[in-house]
């Protein structure tokens, strides 16, 4: 029978050492040809939304969708991977925790072969639940020192610089502009819902890497366009998702300012079939927008985990393989 795994089986047993191996592995496959990855598909009535990714990896013989919901009582995240091989469902699992290490995850993969070698301070802008896995993902995939901190909330950045130093062992300091959260940094990080860019191309550094996780959708933007057109590699998670819903880049792209040709995806880099960072004074980019194969790659770990300890409930309306 299939396994329903809860929030808190989830965050029992899911660490950012299996996340970032799992995404690393789903964007290898992706570009091998060895996954599928379809493109969000999103419905909406004026009440609420729901969003489906849909994908396969086809080498661990699981496919699947993630589906959310989202209305001002909040959202609700649920992945279902089911065997290839069969068609039968695997399990259901709640996917709030594993949604958020996941897109953590994606941001440590692009700086592990985006950022510079010796990058050891982050810019973040954002203090809510997705920041804490940003932090986490970088911290274990180079030696950052410190970690400057904007949200517009004052006390939310306070108390989110507090709360993440405790927990990741590295200096956080909250900061009163996006402004000085930005310059120095050598890892820029935008994890917001915002409307308008909060980061400006003139505060770029030469060498910097930014991870812009947070505009998934058409009317969300968090760099500006001559951030977009000051990167000399501007790296995507899916390039069908970035041209369907990359706010920050969508805008360059009408205007001609970048071309589709410039985008390279994550897997090509991992892969070693486009090249990543070139030199040192490179500003680099990654446009984070989400893979139903992260989300599928994360799930397939946290099933085995799950049956060798095991966890979850029994389902009574599928039959295992």
């Amino acid at each position: 029978m299939a396994l329903f795994l809860t929030e808190a089986d989830v965050r029992q047993h899911l660490t950012m050492a299996i996340a970032l191996e799992a995404v690393e592995a789903a964007h290898r496959a992706h570009a091998l040809g060895r996954a599928i990855d379809v493109p969000r598909q999103r419905t909406r009535v004026p009440t609420a939304s729901l969003h489906i990714l849909q994908g396969a990896l086809l080498d661990a013989n699981v496919m699947g969708y993630k589906a959310y919901t989202a209305s001002k009582a909040g959202a609700r995240f649920l992945v279902h991977p089911s065997d290839a091989a069969s068609g039968h469902l695997l399990a259901v699992i709640e996917a709030d925790a594993l949604g958020m290490m996941r897109t953590g995850a994606a941001g440590g993969i692009a700086a592990k072969y985006l950022a510079r070698e010796d990058a050891a301070t982050v810019g973040l802008i954002g203090a809510g639940w997705q920041a804490q896995s940003q932090i986490e993902a970088l911290c274990a995939v180079r030696k950052i020192r410190q970690v400057k901190l904007f949200s517009r909330d004052p006390e939310k950045r306070r108390l989110a610089s507090a709360d993440f130093s405790k927990r990741f062992g590295v200096e956080v300091i909250p900061v009163d502009t996006a402004e000085t959260a930005v310059r120095d940094s050598d890892i820029v990080v935008t994890i917001t819902s915002a409307s308008m860019p909060v980061v400006q191309g003139d505060w770029l550094a030469p060498g910097t890497h930014i991870n812009a996780a947070g505009s998934n959708a058409l009317i969300r933007r968090e760099i500006d366009e001559k951030s977009v057109s000051r990167a000399s590699r501007i790296c995507v998670d899916s390039r069908d998702t970035a041209l369907r819903e990359a706010g920050d880049l969508l805008p360059a792209l009408e205007k001609g300012r970048i071309h589709e040709r410039q985008l390279v995806e994550l897997g090509e880099v991992i892969a070693g079939i486009r090249p990543g960072r070139t030199g040192p004074q490179d500003i680099t980019l990654f446009e984070s927008q989400g893979m139903a194969i992260q989300d599928l790659a994360v799930a397939a770990r946290l099933l085995a985990l799950a049956r060798s300890h095991g966890l979850g409930t029994h389902l009574p309306y599928a039959i295992d393989p």
